[in-house]
């Protein structure tokens, strides 16, 4: 993008800065886990840069200037904070007979977002692929293992390809110390249970059948169809508790024990993290059916390896655009 100059008309300027909402967001969504705080950071951004535009000599590209007032943003949101996790982060898997514990707060969880909001509309597929790879949960989840600032490090040298060079200027520091907080940031991850096999590629034929098939049998409870389906090691979680399963006879007894009510619901397709994800409903006791879950999956070598239910419906449901009830 050319540099800008303070000379053109408001409406323009709006233009020039929304323009960068939809990258931006997925910037702010992998520095924080949450959906909803990207959207508060990128608003604030947005508006200091509305408010500072005046300032602004073009001795940067926009796209630049709007990233460096971002990170600060992010830095100054996860000052002193416990990083976000997702359940698998907090312990050992548990089993059918766990109890389900107390709910943990909001701020405890990596969160879902829907890829509208990160992923951009046009993109040549190979980085479209790479979009979604890194807003993967997996990676999101990842990622908050990471201090700020090395956070801020890898996603901008490996995520967004930016130049050693332009991260020490975007960050008021030296190559050498964007270079030594890489390294480090590349030690951290490699020590996590991340896979990137099959992730960010589009969906083919294969997939497809494999989430008919998953619809099919879940909304049918033919728990020895959908079981199948599921990797051997696949994970099993809902948040907001902590409890996580991984075992197939594990899986299937919960379904069949306290998960039961589940028998019965609908599925309805939409995306999350570059993923196929569904919001669930449980039959209403007066008819239709009522939310229950956002379901995100994770398949990896023609298998579902993971699937994790955000059951805080009231606040995923309609940043999802799903209702909170079907009809009869």
């Amino acid at each position: 993008m050319s540099d800008v100059t303070a000379t053109l008309p408001q409406g323009e300027i709006e233009r020039q800065l929304e323009q960068h909402r939809v990258e931006l967001t997925g910037y702010c969504y992998r520095m924080l886990g949450s959906g909803f705080e990207a959207e508060d950071a990128v608003q604030d951004t947005l508006v200091r840069a509305w408010r500072s535009y005046d300032r602004f000599e073009g001795r940067s590209s926009l796209r630049s200037w709007l990233y460096r007032i971002a990170t600060n943003v992010c830095l100054d949101m996860l000052d002193g904070r416990k990083r976000r996790a997702s359940p698998m982060d907090l312990g050992p898997a548990g089993t059918a007979e766990s109890q389900l514990g107390a709910p943990l707060v909001e701020t405890t969880w990596v969160q879902p977002i829907p890829d509208g909001k990160v992923l951009p509309a046009t993109a040549d597929p190979a980085e479209l692929a790479v979009e979604r790879e890194s807003v993967r949960l997996a990676f999101i989840a990842a990622l908050q293992h990471l201090p700020p600032r090395q956070r801020a490090v890898l996603i901008l040298r490996e995520v967004l390809r930016w130049k050693a060079e332009e991260v020490a200027q975007l960050l008021d520091t030296t190559v050498a110390s964007v270079n030594s907080a890489l390294q480090r940031a590349r030690a951290t991850i490699a020590n996590t249970e991340l896979s990137a096999e099959d992730a960010g590629a589009p969906m083919d034929d294969e997939q497809h059948a494999l989430l008919d098939r998953y619809v099919d049998a879940f909304e049918r409870y033919d728990l020895d169809s959908l079981v199948s389906l599921l990797h051997e090691d696949a994970s099993w979680s809902m948040p907001p508790f902590a409890l996580w399963l991984r075992d197939h006879e594990d899986i299937r007894k919960w379904m069949l024990g306290p998960g039961a009510g589940c028998r019965g619901s609908r599925l309805v397709a939409t995306a999350a993290n570059g993923a196929p994800a569904y919001g669930q409903y449980k039959p209403a006791p007066d008819g239709g059916h009522h939310a229950w879950a956002l379901q995100v999956l994770d398949i990896q070598g023609g298998q579902i390896v993971g699937i994790i239910f955000y059951l805080d419906v009231e606040v995923f449901f309609p940043a999802f655009g799903l209702p909170l009830d079907l009809d009869a």
